[in-house]
């Protein structure tokens, strides 16, 4: 027989107060805890819609932050369509009363729905798949479950009245997947027991107290409730911190004229031509500085340090370079390596290549083993061929580090 498939929409349960986590988190209720930049809430929608077997989602909420999420919600969606429709309702005192809010914002062709707490977020789609196929194969209630390893004992005083045998027993989880009609009965019927209505921790088991069968499918090991303060460990990030490589180039050019001494990489080079600059005109740390800037993605030194500002007139390079560094840390770089090249027909920089090596070392706090000075000319070609100037490129390796796994905190 064909299975007719079933794409129910999904209730996010979203609404509830967190209390045992509470202390934990400042007040602040779990399903809107950030985790990887969205709140938790969204990590379940994002699985439920991307899974493809789901219709359309209704976020149940507090009513006192309903428009707040509503409008976060909008933004949410206009970052990472979820490709369904969606709609944000208040939820009530209970759970019971959050899921009947749910419920009563059905569209009219629904005829099955998931009903999902927002604080599983590692949920994934191949239980929703398992849950709807159990739908669609004719169940009328789907819950996932686990075997249970531990013994459970039934405890009243303190005292121990009797061991259920494990083989019969199952940690219950979410999506739970049910008809529509005979859920909407099972809520109806509760509220009509007592005023308080009955008392139930899911919504299975007002299907089981209504006489409705229960399928139970596999559950997911990872499909783990945010419940206590020591849950908060699983949003940590578990995985390997995999930093990104960073690559910049700098480029710099100085005119010879009536100027400064020439200075490169804060070495003073005797009987070389003086350069035309507004600072001390050092070739070599403004193409390393571009270079460092560029793994940051911070610009260039015209922007920083402009030959208009009196304050950099003359001023050392070295002290620049200070600057560069904080703010290239700062962006959470390491620098690993960097490879320098100066260009120029005059002076021959061969006598001085090892102290150059060496002092730029120190400036960067690299070993000599991690910086490379090369010297080349042009063949008398250009402007350096022509002896009118001398430039330099530089090459600037560094490492970084997630935003969420850098030490942001400064000693006072």
């Amino acid at each position: 027989m064909t299975r007719i498939p079933i794409r129910p929409w999904a209730l996010v349960l979203a609404a509830g107060q967190g209390k045992r986590l509470s202390a934990a988190t400042g007040g602040y209720s779990k399903q809107f805890l950030l985790w990887k930049g969205v709140p938790l809430y969204w990590h379940s929608a994002r699985t439920l819609a991307r899974s493809g077997a789901v219709a359309g989602l209704v976020f149940v909420f507090p009513q006192d932050c309903l428009e707040e999420e509503r409008q976060r919600l909008a933004q949410l969606a206009r970052d990472e369509d979820p490709g369904i429709p969606w709609l944000a309702v208040a939820g009530g005192a209970e759970r019971q009363d959050s899921v009947r809010h749910g419920l009563a914002a059905l569209p009219k062709e629904a005829t099955h729905v998931l009903v999902h707490d927002s604080a599983r977020p590692f949920m994934s789609a191949a239980l929703v798949h398992r849950v709807c196929d159990a739908l669609a194969a004719g169940a009328v209630a789907v819950i996932p479950g686990l075997a249970v390893t531990d013994t459970i004992k039934v405890v009243c005083d303190d005292l121990v009245t009797d061991t259920p045998p494990r083989a019969r027993l199952r940690a219950v989880q979410t999506p739970q997947g049910f008809a529509l009609p005979p859920l909407l009965a099972a809520h109806h019927a509760a509220r009509q027991e007592s005023a308080a209505g009955r008392a139930a921790t899911d919504d299975a088991a007002l299907m089981e107290a209504n006489g409705h069968p229960v399928l139970v499918v596999p559950g997911e090991a990872a499909n783990i409730k945010i419940t206590h303060p020591e849950d908060l460990a699983l949003l940590e990030e578990r995985s390997p911190v995999m930093p990104v490589p960073r690559v910049g180039m700098g480029y710099d050019v100085h005119r010879y004229g009536s100027g400064r001494p020439m200075k490169l990489g804060g070495i003073i080079i005797p009987n070389a031509p003086e350069v035309i600059a507004h600072s001390d005109g050092d070739v070599l740390l403004h193409a390393l500085m571009d270079a460092l800037l560029g793994c940051a993605a911070l610009g260039d030194i015209g922007r920083l340090f402009p030959d208009a500002d009196a304050r950099f007139d003359n001023i050392s390079s070295a002290v620049l370079l200070d600057d560069v560094l904080e703010r290239f840390r700062d962006a959470g770089l390491t620098l690993c390596h960097v490879d320098l090249t100066v260009v120029a027909q005059t002076p021959k920089l061969a006598p001085h290549r090892e102290e150059i090596r060496k002092n730029v070392a120190r400036l960067l706090g690299l070993g000599t083993d991690s910086v490379n000075i090369k010297a080349t000319t042009e063949e008398k070609l250009g402007f350096t061929g022509a002896c009118e100037g001398i430039k330099a490129y530089a090459v600037a390796t560094a490492f970084q580090l997630p935003p969420h796994t850098r030490n942001t905190k400064k000693m006072a």
